[in-house]
C-alpha cells in the first residue's frame, strides 16, 4: 500500500488543507477497496508504457476511487472504464504520442483556415477534465476555451469498441457568447456546439470506434445542469436528439450517430443554397484536417 501514499502525493498539493483531506480519503479508500486498488497498480505495473504513464499521470487511480464518469458508476466499472480506455488506446495509437499526451502535451486536430484568428480545437488530456471522462476535444478561440467534449473509449454492452461523452461543456468567460456568435457567423451559420461535436465524430471514426453514447440529464455525473428549483439550465436530452442520438435501454445514455445527417440541396430553401454549399465545404474541410491529424498518432 505504500505506492498509493506516494502516487496520492503525487495527486495532491498536500499544503493546502481542502487537498490534505482529499489525500486522506483516497489512502483510505484505496484501502477499504485494496484488492481492485492493487490488481489495477498491479496491471499500471505489468507494461513498460502504462508504468510510464502512471508516474507521468496518477490520477487514473483517483478516477477509479470516485464516483466520476457518469451516475451511479461504480469502483468495478471506473476500474474496467480506465483498463479498456487505456489498452484500447495503446493499441490502435503510436507509443510515443500516447505517452506525450500523458505530459500536457495537445494534439491540434483543426485550425481555422484564415489568418485573422486563431481559432483551433486540440485533442488533450487534463487533470482538470477528470470528473466526467479521460480525453478531450477542447476548442479555443485566441487561446479562450470555447467548447469541450470530454469522454473516454471503452466497450458497450455487446463488447463493441465505443467512445463514451461524458460531458459537453461552454465557456465561462464573460463575453463568451460574443465570441460564439462571432465563430457560429464564420462557419457559415454553424453552431459553435454542433461543431465541437462534429469534430467528436470525426475523432471517434479515427479512433475506428463502432458507436458513440453520450450521457443523458439522468446521467450527468454531476447533476450541476440542475437548477435549485429543479430546471434545467442544459438539456441534453433535446441536443442530442438535435444531432441525430437516441435514448438507449439504459436511462442514463443516449447513442449518436458516427457522422452527422446532411440535408440534401432539394431539401434546403432556394435561398439558403450558397450558405449551405460553403458549409458542407467547410465541414468537409473539417474531416479532412481531423483525419490528416489523427494519422500521424495512429499506428
Amino acid at each position: 500500500m505504500i505506492y498509493f501514499l506516494t502516487l496520492g502525493r503525487q495527486i495532491y498539493r498536500l499544503s493546502n488543507w481542502r487537498e490534505a483531506h482529499r489525500f486522506v480519503v483516497f489512502v483510505l479508500r484505496c484501502f477499504l477497496c485494496r484488492r481492485d486498488m492493487t490488481e489495477l497498480y498491479a496491471w499500471f505495473q505489468a507494461d513498460e508504457l502504462r508504468r510510464e504513464i502512471l508516474s507521468q499521470y496518477p490520477f487514473y487511480l483517483e478516477q477509479v476511487t470516485r464516483a466520476f464518469f457518469y451516475a451511479g458508476s461504480t469502483l468495478a466499472e471506473r476500474r474496467q472504464i480506465v483498463q479498456k480506455h487505456l489498452a484500447y488506446a495503446q493499441k490502435i495509437t503510436k507509443p510515443e504520442w500516447f505517452s506525450r499526451l500523458h505530459t500536457g502535451e495537445k494534439l491540434t486536430i483543426w485550425k481555422w483556415n484564415e489568418t485573422d484568428v486563431n481559432w483551433q480545437t486540440d485533442l488533450q488530456i487534463s487533470p482538470g477534465q477528470r470528473k466526467e471522462g479521460l480525453l478531450a476535444v477542447n476548442m479555443y478561440w485566441e487561446g479562450i476555451p470555447l467548447y469541450q467534449v470530454i469522454f473516454w473509449l471503452n466497450e458497450d454492452q455487446h463488447g463493441e469498441s465505443s467512445l463514451w461523452i461524458g460531458a459537453l461543456q461552454g465557456s465561462n468567460v464573460a463575453n463568451a457568447q460574443e465570441l460564439i456568435k462571432e465563430a457560429t457567423k464564420r462557419a457559415f451559420r454553424y453552431r459553435t456546439k454542433n461543431l465541437a461535436i462534429y469534430l467528436t465524430m470525426a475523432v471517434a471514426r479515427a479512433f475506428q470506434v463502432k458507436h458513440i453514447y453520450a450521457v443523458s440529464n439522468a446521467g450527468y455525473y454531476a447533476q450541476n445542469h440542475v437548477r435549485a428549483d429543479r430546471k434545467l439550465k442544459t438539456d441534453f436530452g433535446v441536443f442530442w436528439e438535435e444531432v441525430g442520438g437516441s435514448l438507449t435501454n439504459d436511462p442514463r445514455f443516449y447513442e449518436l450517430p458516427l457522422t452527422e445527417t446532411r440535408k440534401t440541396m432539394e431539401e434546403v430553401p432556394t435561398r439558403k443554397r450558397a450558405v449551405y454549399r460553403k458549409r458542407f465545404a467547410f465541414q468537409d474541410d473539417v474531416d479532412a484536417q481531423v483525419a490528416d491529424s489523427m494519422g500521424k498518432i495512429m499506428k
